[in-house]
This record gives C-alpha cells, sequence and structure tokens, in this order.
C-alpha cells in the first residue's frame, strides 16, 4: 500500500508533529478515528431520515384501520 500526502497536509503533519511532541503515524491514527468516527455517525443519521421517510404517518394516520 502506498499513500500520498499533499504538502499541505505534511507541513501540517511536521507542525503539529513538533508542537503535540507525537510522531508522524499517532497524529494520522488520531486523525483517521476521528474521521470514521464522524462518517459513521453520518451514515447512522442518514439511515435514520431513510428510515423516517419510510415511516412518515402521524399517530391517527397509523392506527385509522385498525380495529381492537
Amino acid at each position: 500500500m502506498q499513500i500520498t500526502i499533499n504538502e499541505y497536509n505534511m507541513q501540517n503533519l511536521q507542525a503539529y508533529s513538533e508542537l503535540k511532541n507525537k510522531d508522524f503515524s499517532n497524529l494520522i491514527n488520531e486523525a483517521l478515528e476521528r474521521y470514521f468516527i464522524e462518517e459513521e455517525k453520518k451514515l447512522l443519521e442518514k439511515n435514520l431520515a431513510n428510515e423516517n421517510a419510510m415511516t412518515n404517518l402521524d399517530f391517527d394516520e397509523f392506527w385509522d384501520e385498525v380495529e381492537i
């Protein structure tokens, strides 16, 4: 596997590596963990929105045809 990091990100990695006294690997792993958490949250919210779109009946509409 080969990973290419653009110049802007490389400069930030170097700066934050010195500032936080961490090596590149730790910074990249922390960033990826945060990225995956945010993406998972977005996917869950999207799935919930799609699920809600399928069940958008109000209380009366839902129970209208039900006989007890």
